[in-house]
């Protein structure tokens, strides 16, 4: 008795089994397909960039959504401002120091400007210097 006479026998004898058999072979054929392989390889960059950016959002130290402009501001100023408007300061979501250009602990905008007093049209006046003195050897300046 060959292999096939004997699935034969089988399958004569109960139809469930058959039936059973038959789903069977077309679940491997389903998952087994080219198709599906090529698939599953292509999306394996996305599904692990899923995760780490899952295991990112759940270990960081800001919330959700300050998680994620501190995650796009690793990209550059121009992704992270496409979110929120900068500048971001040190120690804020959003701030890397690769992005903090002169090192003044803000990233992705100017530092905060300093406005000069208005200068009148009058007689210039005449700045004068702080007075200094001195005890023991310490400088004490004076506002």
């Amino acid at each position: 008795m060959t292999l096939n006479e004997s699935e034969q026998s089988s399958n004569k004898k109960s139809p469930r089994a058959a039936a059973r058999h038959r789903r069977a072979d077309a679940t491997r054929r389903r998952a087994l397909s080219p198709f599906r392989i090529i698939l599953m390889i292509l999306m394996l960059p996305a599904t692990t960039a899923a995760i780490a950016v899952g295991v990112f959002l759940r270990t960081s130290e800001f919330e959700g959504p300050d998680a994620l402009l501190h995650l796009v501001a690793l990209a550059g100023c121009e992704r992270a401002e496409a979110l929120v408007p900068g500048p971001y300061r040190d120690g804020e979501p959003g701030y890397h120091a690769h992005n903090d250009a002169n090192g003044d602990g803000v990233a992705c905008g100017a530092a905060v400007p300093q406005y000069a007093a208005p200068q009148s049209t009058a007689a210039p006046q005449t700045v004068e210097a702080p007075q200094q003195r001195q005890v023991g050897t310490a400088k004490f300046v004076r506002p």
